[in-house]
């Protein structure tokens, strides 16, 4: 299930579990997803992808092109997180 799915459907968070409460979080972005949504960003983006590549699906597309498609929503997503990370370290 999506972040913005569980957002419109006003889903609260789950409760944390002892594994995840015993868990170091490299940073605090990752310890507020999780408390908000279970999940963390790098977590997150991979069930992004499933989505993204089950629409792929749904529309047709052969696995070759759904790849490419695929690998293109990665690069943007990892050039996205690592942009946050440089831009955190000259805060």
């Amino acid at each position: 299930m999506g972040l913005t799915t569980d957002i419109s459907k006003n889903k609260l968070p789950e409760e944390i579990t002892t594994q995840q409460a015993s868990f170091i979080y490299a940073n605090e972005a990752d310890l507020l997803n999780v408390a908000l949504f279970g999940i963390t960003a790098k977590e997150w983006r991979g069930s992004n992808l499933e989505s993204i590549n089950a629409l792929l699906i749904r529309q047709g597309l052969p696995q070759r092109e759904r790849l490419i498609q695929l690998n293109k929503v990665a690069i943007t997503q990892m050039r996205s997180l690592i942009e946050n990370q440089t831009m955190k370290k000259l805060k």
